[in-house]
């Protein structure tokens, strides 16, 4: 839906017509108008206004999920190979010093 302000202009006319200002269901009307108005032209600008904008936006979610996803799956992977290499690096350490490779220590 396009919002090109007609209605906001007839609301403030209307509201300026009145006597002694707006009673609050104008100002509310106004202020609704004015919102929706503000909305589509922030959406315009961002080129979410056409009809696909929702499935765009819904794919771009999914993207971003599976981005998180990968990159948490990325990290745990490197954290398990880091605690591998920690661990055999401290049985290594162990076997020499125990002298079960056979390596003469003196």
């Amino acid at each position: 839906m396009k919002y090109d302000g007609e209605m906001l202009a007839r609301l403030v006319a209307q509201a300026e017509a009145q006597p002694a200002g707006a009673d609050m269901l104008m100002i509310r009307a106004l202020v609704e108008e004015a919102s929706e108005l503000g909305a589509g032209r922030a959406l315009e600008r961002l080129g979410l206004a056409d009809r696909g904008a929702e499935a765009d936006v819904r794919e771009l979610r999914e993207l971003l999920g599976g981005w998180r996803d990968a990159k948490k799956a990325a990290r745990g992977a490197l954290v398990a190979w880091i605690v591998r290499i920690v661990t055999a690096l401290m049985l290594l350490g162990m076997a020499v010093k125990l002298g079960l490779l056979g390596l003469a220590h003196e």
